[in-house]
């Protein structure tokens, strides 16, 4: 087991900028990548232009690989359909995105620094005891994040198309573009938006669970979740409790293979629920992780619905050419958490960041092996975190008392440290033999009492 090296965090600013920007055509703005760049000795020089990408999707990795594109001075687009998309999300980011993507925190919605886990059986273990006092979980709003990060790229130069991506046409040369099909929609062409193209040298697939870039390049598919959410607004003395806590229910009733949520908003909650298994039953689910919290949202009103799918693996193909895959339409959501906001955004820049440094920011052309690095890269750095979560999930989440173990071993203090550490600055460092080796013992207890108490409810059940 592993804890995680406190680092500091500097630049937090508290407020956003103002956007002022206007314009619809590409200003340029001068390279600011600071990072070492160099290019395939192959790669020809870009003739009178600089390197053109477009980025499918407006969402935080679509965002962050237009920013980290157009700050590099490569001509850069941006399509999304939905502008004022509000994805059905918990909506929660760790401490080390705020410093590491310089978000400002009147975007952030609550600081959640108190956390329930509630068993099958509705006993509460309290989480959050060992965090320091300047650390907390952001919660945000989808559309609050998203909107801001977009308007961000485009203060830095990249073109925001408000338009659907319905196809591309793959060059049959190494050195021709893709060109991109899209249905835009300006205000000015009615509804139905008008039928426009785009050529580039690159293409970021930030689309999605649905990913049409994916289908374009025959990423192949993967299993996915439906998560089901619904934004309640309740009254203010019941909000006081979620004022800076969140809510997670385990159990079949929520999720046979997830768990429910209660997250805080700026002025109402998020409950939802996801599953794998059982996506015709979401709504069986949904009401129950209602009724788990039902004397605590007691007279609250629905104010919005929302559903949408999440990906359980990465796809089988997340590269091709010169188009790569971020963010869900990669697969970048962690088993047993759902966790994707954060790595979305960092997959995103971490994409754009190959092919600012293989393009010498967009001087030159860019290739797959270009891309590839950042492939390598994010495998690296995150595989591992995808494959222990994913052990965990299929440990812990097999069975009520299962689970009932898994919130049994939360209220230790050091596994809420490791927990914490791990998620907030996503950043390992070596644990504490001792300490490992007793959790290892706890561990192997929760799970031998959870296994004679499954045998117990079978007989009774016969």
């Amino acid at each position: 087991m592993s804890s995680i090296a406190f680092k500091p965090f500097h630049g937090l600013r508290h407020s956003s900028a103002v956007h002022s920007s206007t314009s619809t055509t590409t200003t340029l703005s001068k390279p600011a990548v600071k990072f070492h760049v160099s290019a395939a000795k192959t790669s020809p020089k870009l003739s009178n232009r600089n390197l053109r990408v477009a980025i499918i999707g407006g969402g935080p990795a679509g965002g962050s690989a237009a920013e980290t594109l157009a700050k590099a001075g490569i001509e850069t687009f941006l399509i999304e359909r939905k502008l004022d998309n509000c994805k059905p999300c918990g909506g929660a980011i760790p401490l080390c995105m705020v410093g590491e993507f310089d978000l400002p925190l009147d975007i952030i919605d609550r600081r959640v620094t108190k956390m329930k886990m509630i068993s099958p059986s509705n006993i509460a273990v309290d989480i959050g005891q060992t965090l320091k006092p300047h650390e907390y979980i952001g919660m945000v709003r989808r559309e609050v994040l998203d909107a801001y990060l977009r308007d961000r790229a485009k203060e830095n130069g990249a073109n925001v198309i408000n338009g659907l991506f319905l196809k591309m046409d793959m060059p049959k040369h190494w050195d021709e573009p893709y060109v991109l099909h899209y249905t835009e929609y300006d205000g000015k062409k009615g509804a139905m938006g008008a039928k426009a193209t785009l050529e580039v040298d690159a293409v970021i697939g930030a689309d999605g669970a649905n990913s049409r870039v994916a289908k374009a390049i025959n990423a192949g598919d993967y299993d996915y979740a439906i998560a089901f959410q619904e934004r309640i607004k309740i009254p203010d003395d019941k909000m006081v409790y979620y004022e800076n806590l969140a809510e997670m229910y385990v159990g079949d009733d929520v999720s046979p293979d997830f768990y429910g949520w209660v997250f805080p908003k700026c002025d109402h909650v998020a409950v939802g629920t996801g599953t794998v298994t059982h996506k015709n039953d979401i709504k069986k689910f949904q009401l129950a992780t209602r009724n788990r919290a039902k004397d605590k949202i007691l007279g609250g009103k629905i104010i919005r619905v929302e559903a949408h799918p999440i990906p359980e693996h990465p796809r089988p193909r997340r590269l091709s050419g010169r188009v790569a895959l971020v963010g869900d339409a990669a697969g970048y959501v962690t088993k047993c958490s759902g966790e994707g906001i954060y790595f979305a955004a960092k997959s995103g820049r971490m994409c754009a960041e190959a092919i600012v440094e293989g393009s010498e920011n967009g001087k030159k052309m860019v290739d797959e092996g270009d891309l590839r690095k950042y492939l390598e890269k994010w495998d690296k750095k995150y595989w591992p975190t995808y494959k222990v979560l994913d052990v965990l999930q299929k440990v812990f989440y097999r069975s009520n008392p299962a689970r009932e173990a898994f919130v049994e071993m939360c209220a230790d203090e050091y596994v809420q440290k490791m927990t914490f550490d791990s998620y907030l600055y996503k950043t390992v460092a070596p644990g504490n033999p001792l300490e490992d080796l007793k959790l290892a013992v706890n561990t192997i207890g929760s799970l031998v009492r959870a296994n004679a108490l499954r045998k117990e409810m079978e007989k009774l059940n016969v």
